[in-house]
Parts: C-alpha cells; sequence; structure tokens
C-alpha cells in the first residue's frame, strides 16, 4: 500500500490501506470473511495509477480494532455504517466498489437499501451473491471459529496454502507477503491469523435476510466474478442472478474456487474495462464547496515562478 488513514466509528479504529492516493477515479475494495485490505495489492498495481484503490480493514481483521461486542459489532448492520463512514470520510458521494464475498454482500446491502442505493454507483461482486451454499458456509463459520495455532511462520504459509488454494494461482512472493500480512504473533511465541475468532460469530448472530429481494432491487450497473470451482457460489445461482438483472456483467475465473484473488490480467482485465465503462463517471472525491473555490482560484490564477 502506499499510504493507510485511520477512520474512528465508535469505540472501533478502522485501518484503510490505500493504493495510488492521487489517482483521478477511485474503487472501494472490500475483502472476505477473514482476510484483510492488503488482499488488494496486486489489483491496485495492476489497475494502474488511474485508480485510487482504498480498502478497508473490517473490525476484527488485519489492522483494525477487534470488539469487545461482537453481538453488537461483527453484524452487516455495522459494516453499513462503517462503509458510510469510510465513505464520507474520503468525501465519495458515489462509489464504485469491489466486494470479495463478505465485501460483496456489504456492497449489495447498500446498492438495494433506497437510503444508501446512491452511495453505489458500480458494484462488482467477486464470487459472491444472493443465494449460497449452506454447507460451504457452515464450513467456513466452524473453520474460522478455533484459533489456529502455529509453531513457525512457515507452518501458517503453509495453512494459507492449502486453505486458500480457491484463490487461484499465486508466486511463491506472493504466498510469502500474503502470510506476512496475514499472521500474528500470540504470547507465547507462536503465531496465528490476523483475525479474531469471534468473527464467525456473526452466522449466529446476523438477522437473516431475503437477499434475493435485495439482489432485484439494485439498480446499478453489475459484474459478478465466480471461481470456475467455487463451493460457494454455485453455476446455476448466477444464472438465476442474470434473469433477475439480465444486464449484469459475468466472468468466470478458470483454476479458481472461493474466491478470485484478482491478481492476473484474465480476472484485471475486464473488471478494468468494466471499470473504465462505467466508473469514470462517477466523482472520485465530491468536493466541498472551499475546495472546489480554491480549485477555480488556481485555474484563474498561475502559480508564481
Amino acid at each position: 500500500m502506499d499510504r493507510i488513514e485511520y477512520i474512528r466509528v465508535r469505540q472501533l479504529e478502522i485501518a484503510v490501506r490505500i493504493w495510488h492516493p492521487d489517482a483521478p477515479n477511485t474503487v472501494i475494495a472490500w475483502h472476505g470473511l477473514a482476510r484483510h485490505g492488503g488482499d488488494f495489492e496486486s489489483l491496485a498495481r495492476k489497475l494502474g495509477p488511474q485508480w485510487r484503490v482504498i480498502a478497508p480493514d473490517t473490525p476484527g481483521r488485519g489492522l483494525s480494532s477487534w470488539s469487545l461486542y461482537p453481538a453488537n459489532d461483527y453484524l452487516y448492520s455495522h459494516y453499513v455504517t462503517i462503509a458510510l463512514a469510510v465513505l464520507d470520510h474520503f468525501h465519495i458521494e458515489s462509489a464504485n466498489w469491489v466486494g470479495t464475498s463478505m465485501g460483496g454482500l456489504l456492497g449489495m446491502l447498500l446498492a438495494a437499501d433506497e437510503n444508501t442505493a446512491r452511495r453505489i454507483h458500480c458494484l462488482v461482486l467477486n464470487d459472491v451473491g444472493p443465494e449460497l451454499d449452506g454447507q460451504a458456509l457452515a464450513e467456513m463459520a466452524t473453520y474460522f471459529s478455533v484459533l489456529k495455532r502455529f509453531s513457525t511462520l512457515s507452518e501458517l504459509q503453509q495453512a494459507l496454502e492449502q486453505h486458500y488454494q480457491g484463490f487461484g494461482t499465486l508466486s511463491r512472493f506472493e504466498w510469502q507477503q500474503m502470510a506476512l500480512s496475514s499472521g500474528r504473533r500470540l504470547p507465547d511465541g507462536s503465531w496465528s491469523f490476523h483475525y479474531d475468532p469471534r468473527i464467525s460469530e456473526q452466522f449466529v448472530n446476523d438477522t437473516p435476510r431475503d437477499t434475493w429481494r435485495d439482489w432485484q432491487q439494485i439498480r446499478c450497473p453489475l459484474m459478478v466474478i465466480r471461481g470456475e470451482h467455487s463451493t460457494l457460489l454455485r453455476a446455476e445461482s448466477v444464472e438465476r442472478m442474470q434473469v433477475d438483472q439480465p444486464h449484469m456483467e459475468v466472468l468466470e475465473a478458470t483454476g479458481c474456487g472461493h474466491a478470485p484473488m484478482l491478481n492476473d490480467d484474465q480476472q484485471v482485465a475486464p473488471l478494468k474495462r468494466f471499470l473504465n465503462q462505467n466508473g469514470f463517471a462517477a466523482s472520485t472525491q465530491a468536493e466541498n464547496p472551499g475546495q472546489l473555490i480554491r480549485r477555480w482560484w488556481q485555474r484563474l490564477i498561475p502559480p508564481r515562478g
């Protein structure tokens, strides 16, 4: 990342990773259940210097605070509050949103709600949708609810490579970088993953809702990326999604499961084309009146020297 900023939402500090902070266009990239914003390093670099990529760490993950009250804070309703706080912090009126798994569902909820729909300009869902495989969800909840402990960092990396095979083809360097950003020391010197095991309580505490109805309410440009071997988002679910949203774009990421890492050209090129076609119309930063006057004055009077 090129910069990090911190946002306070109630008692929690939200760490926000930023690439190309001075780029003219912006995309919000939101990670999956037990991951963090650092997963978008490759995507940010491949999108290039025209795109500022803003990737928050959800509470309980990465560099953001862990909650003392998971039943209140590890919920989609609270993630919506945090997402709006992030948009407001960066003066983004309408966001181009790329969400992996949980991050995609969060973007979908924002785009479907009449009170927040205007904040999502276009939406990319990475291996997620309104219908998810129940067994795959149960396995995720079970896996992430138990504190993982490794004697060495190399053991942690091996566990990452095994559990996240669905990410697709990653180089040895990429796996090493993922281990460095995903590991944390425990008091006894062993290693664990950089998330709070209590994030899995979301599966118990969150309120069920009709996500198909949410899906049908979305009116912004849509793109869905599905891992070819995904166990979470079935191919028939994507077909049904396209019936409700016939104009959405679909990309199947070959050789991937849940969820494509968005780190190679076969995935990034169509995604970048979608953003170029639909995202430029969104103002990357809604400037306040003072900023607008200052910009106008700078154009009127050339700088000295």
